[in-house]
C-alpha cells in the first residue's frame, strides 16, 4: 500500500514512538489558557471510513482540502483506531493502541501524518473503541483550545461513551459536540433499533439540559430528516435487508430514513431550539451536491445518496450562521477522499465585541 510521506525509521521493536502532547493527555478536564486564543469560526465535520486508511491511501488530496478551507475545527467520525492497552486489560480510549508491531506501525504513520502540515497546526483529542470500530477524533488549531474537553454526554471527567462515539469541546461562546450516532439497523434486536432509541433519547436529554450555552453539533448523525434529505425516497422507504418486515411499520425502510428515526431527529431539533444549519441555507433539493452520503458505485445503490452528516446549531446562534456547504459530488465520489462520506463545512460569524466569556449574545 503506497504511502505518500516517508515512514519513521524502526529504532527497535521494544521502542513506542514519541508521543505528541496531545497523546500525553491523561483524559482530566482542565482549564486551558492562553493570552492569544480566539473563538474558533470555521468548522469540517467528516466520516473517514477509517482514518488511518484514509492516511495512507487519500492523504494529498485531503490535506490540500484542509489547507484550502483552513478549518479551526476538524470533527472527524469511524476513526476506526483501537484503543491503547493490551488484551485482556483495561483500554484508554484516549490514547492510540501500540502494544504490538502492527499496532506501533499504524500508530507511527498516523503521527507522522499528524505532525505535517496542515496538520501540525492542530492539537488531536481521541475517542476510541477497543477494536477497528467506530470512534471519534477533534482537531482544534492551537490558538482555538476549548476550556473543557469531554468524551461523554454527562460531562464527567475521563468517561469516554461504547465505541468512543462522543467529542464534547466547550469554548467561551458555545459548546462543540461532536458524534457519531449508531446505525438504526434494520431487525428489532439488542444492537439494532433498541440502541438507536436509547441514543436519541440520550441525544435529547442532552440537549434539554444544556442551556448554558449554545450548542453546534456535528457529525454523521445517521438520519436523513426530510424527504428533501435522500436522492430516491421511494427506494429508500420500501428498502429491506433480506425480506425482512419490522413489527412496528415505523422502523421500515432504509436506517437513517425509517419514520421512526425521523420524527425522534424532528423532536430533537424542535425540543432543543436547534436549526439545521444546511437546511437553514438550502431549501432547494440539490440533486448534485445536496447529500453526504453515497452509495457504492456498482449494485443497486449506485446514485442513492442521503444527507447524513449535519451541523445542527442552537436558534441563539442562528444570526451568526454564514455558511455550510457539502463538499462531494457524482456517482464517482468526487470529494469523498475514500470515504462513502463527504466533508460537510460550516462558519460563524465573529460573536458581538460585547459578549463576555460565558455568556450568550441574543
Amino acid at each position: 500500500m503506497k504511502r505518500f510521506f516517508k515512514p519513521i525509521e524502526k529504532e527497535g521493536v521494544s521502542k513506542k514512538p514519541s508521543l505528541s502532547p496531545s497523546e500525553k493527555d491523561d483524559g482530566e478536564n482542565r482549564e486551558i489558557s492562553g493570552e492569544d486564543k480566539r473563538e474558533p469560526l470555521k468548522f469540517l465535520t467528516w466520516n473517514a471510513n477509517s482514518f488511518l486508511l484514509r492516511v495512507k491511501n487519500d492523504w494529498p488530496e485531503l490535506t490540500k482540502f484542509v489547507t484550502s478551507f483552513d478549518p479551526d475545527v476538524i470533527a472527524i467520525q469511524e476513526v476506526r483506531v483501537p484503543a491503547a492497552g493490551s488484551k485482556g486489560a483495561p483500554k484508554n480510549p484516549g490514547e492510540l493502541k501500540d502494544d504490538t508491531s502492527s499496532s506501533r506501525e499504524e500508530k507511527q504513520i498516523l503521527i507522522r501524518a499528524l505532525s505535517s502540515l496542515p496538520f501540525a497546526n492542530y492539537r488531536v483529542w481521541w475517542s476510541l473503541a477497543d477494536s477497528k470500530y467506530a470512534g471519534t477524533a477533534l482537531f482544534v488549531k492551537k490558538c482555538c483550545q476549548p476550556k473543557k474537553v469531554f468524551f461523554n454526554l454527562d460531562k464527567r471527567a475521563s468517561k469516554h461513551e461504547p465505541d468512543g462515539r462522543v467529542i464534547l469541546a466547550e469554548f467561551d461562546t458555545f459548546c462543540l459536540l461532536n458524534t457519531y450516532a449508531p446505525n438504526n439497523g434494520w431487525k428489532e434486536e439488542e444492537n439494532s433499533f433498541i440502541r438507536r432509541r436509547k441514543w436519541d433519547k440520550r441525544i435529547l436529554d442532552f440537549v434539554l439540559q444544556s442551556s448554558d450555552k449554545p450548542l453546534v453539533w456535528c457529525g454523521d448523525l445517521n438520519v436523513s430528516h426530510e424527504e428533501i434529505d435522500v436522492s430516491h425516497p421511494e427506494f429508500f422507504s420500501a428498502a429491506k435487508l433480506n425480506g425482512y418486515v419490522p413489527p412496528n411499520k415505523e422502523d421500515c425502510g432504509q436506517p437513517g430514513f425509517t419514520l421512526s428515526e425521523r420524527k425522534r431527529f424532528g423532536t430533537i431539533l424542535k425540543e432543543g431550539k436547534l436549526i439545521d444549519a444546511y437546511r437553514f441555507l438550502h431549501e432547494e433539493k440539490d440533486m448534485e451536491c445536496g447529500f453526504s452520503w453515497s452509495g457504492h458505485p456498482i449494485g443497486k445503490y449506485r446514485g442513492k445518496r442521503m444527507r447524513i452528516d449535519y451541523f445542527v446549531a442552537s436558534e441563539k446562534l442562528k444570526d451568526r450562521i454564514v455558511a455550510c456547504e457539502i463538499h462531494g459530488k457524482g456517482i464517482e465520489l468526487q470529494g469523498f477522499y475514500g470515504s462513502d462520506h463527504c466533508p460537510v463545512t460550516f462558519e460563524l460569524s465573529q460573536a458581538c465585541p460585547n459578549v463576555k466569556h460565558g455568556e450568550v449574545s441574543v
